[in-house]
């Protein structure tokens, strides 16, 4: 007889749920298809010459120590690095207050598992970044959205008044994933004495900072408190996904259950990787290529805002970021990106739905869009097709709810 897989699987492995994303890319693989759908930063923006040069240089004179393991904080010289870049932005910390993870998505899932029981209740944004809810639902915990117009507080008080404090707060402050949308100082001061008032750990996830066109860089959370705010931060969208490398900035009593829980998780972020980015830091080529690279997506983001204008039936919005990777897009109320992916997937144009980005099902109405992937040509012609389908939809699909976002 079969083994019946079901009866074995633990109660943390079936809370987990597939990611959207993952499952629509591998629907829109075919090459005439062009995909707004993934997170990816452009190529052209790789170092890759440097990188040649660099790892030649570790292989030649640092290849005993790395390609061996090495210490589950991460690699001292990196760590330090980073902690005096981040003093550079008013963070009181030392490299004692850094441990580099396995890219970001680590960080959070490290987090998420020492901090949360099943049935635990955090807070986070409607929406918020898919997979940081994948990671929160895996340990069996109830994400609580907060919409915009909601008030944190209100919120919170409901939720202890019920038994049920939240284990923190989870926020992603600059060029959010997927609204693209930036925090006020009013808003991160908001959210800081929320979380002191009621004792409570907050999580500022920053994938995309340092990736600004345009404004003035608001303080990081950390900064405003560091005694109830964990940082993380990774190279996957300045420098490149492949290296896997990420951090996790904390209290020192917080950066200890982190490491033990890494641990047993996967010993050390790959050691070789680590290397080639501390002399990358060391070279001065990080800030070099970041001017590149922001200056790339400051020109996709206009060419895709402008195509927007230019193709968009009318009644459709959308976000205007000033920085980061994506567009968020709303349809008009009573209208479903599900069912218009159903029809843009045969116009061989892709996205991802809205919905799966809200962890109490809402959204229906909403999309992200990537603009940093693709070339010109191909970012006007796919807003094109996406605009076409969206009319076929308005054509045969009457408004018949409201917004649900």
């Amino acid at each position: 007889m079969a083994l019946n897989i079901q009866n074995i699987l633990s109660d943390n492995a079936k809370s987990m749920r597939r990611s959207a994303i993952r499952d629509l890319l591998s629907v829109a693989n075919r090459p005439e298809v062009i995909s707004f759908a993934g997170g990816f930063p452009n190529p052209s923006t790789f170092p890759v010459e440097d990188l040649k040069v660099i790892m030649q240089e570790v292989l030649e004179t640092e290849s005993v120590s790395a390609l061996q393991y090495g210490p589950t904080e991460g690699n001292g010289k990196l760590r330090e690095i980073l902690a005096a870049r981040y003093r550079a932005q008013g963070l009181n910390i030392t490299k004692d207050n850094v441990v580099i993870t396995t890219s970001s998505q680590q960080a959070i899932d490290l987090t998420s598992r020492i901090f949360i029981s099943p049935g635990d209740t955090i807070v986070c944004g409607l929406p918020s970044y898919l997979g940081a809810l994948q990671s929160f639902w895996s340990y069996q915990a109830k994400p609580i959205g907060i919409s915009k117009d909601e008030d944190l507080e209100v919120v919170v008080k409901t939720l202890i008044s019920s038994g049920k404090k939240p284990k923190f707060i989870y926020t992603i402050p600059d060029f959010q994933n997927p609204s693209g949308i930036t925090m006020s100082l009013e808003q991160r001061k908001m959210v800081l004495d929320v979380a002191k008032r009621y004792d409570l750990l907050v999580i500022e996830d920053s994938p995309y900072r340092e990736i600004r066109f345009e404004g003035e860089p608001q303080p990081l959370l950390y900064s405003m408190d560091n005694e109830r705010v964990m940082l993380f931060g990774t190279l996957s969208k300045t420098v490149l996904p492949g290296f896997r490398i990420g951090w996790i900035i904390a209290p020192v009593e917080i950066i200890d259950r982190i490491v033990v829980a890494k641990q047993s998780s996967d010993l050390c972020t790959p050691v070789f990787d680590q290397a080639v980015a501390t002399k990358y830091f060391e070279k001065g080529l990080f800030e070099k290529n970041l001017g590149k690279t922001i200056d790339l997506y400051r020109e996709k983001r206009n060419h895709m805002l402008n195509c927007f204008e230019k193709y968009m039936p009318k009644g459709v919005t959308w976000t205007k970021p000033e920085g980061g990777l994506f567009l968020f897009v709303t349809l008009p109320a009573g209208y479903d990106s599900t069912e218009l992916f159903n029809v843009a997937i045969k116009e061989d144009v892709a996205f991802v739905i809205g919905e799966a980005f809200h962890c109490d099902g809402s959204g229906k109405n909403t999309m992200r869009i990537n603009f940093s992937f693709m070339d010109e040509e191909r970012t006007e012609e796919g807003v094109k097709r996406l605009a076409k389908a969206i009319e076929r939809m308005f054509e045969r699909k009457p408004v018949e709810s409201p917004s649900t976002f």
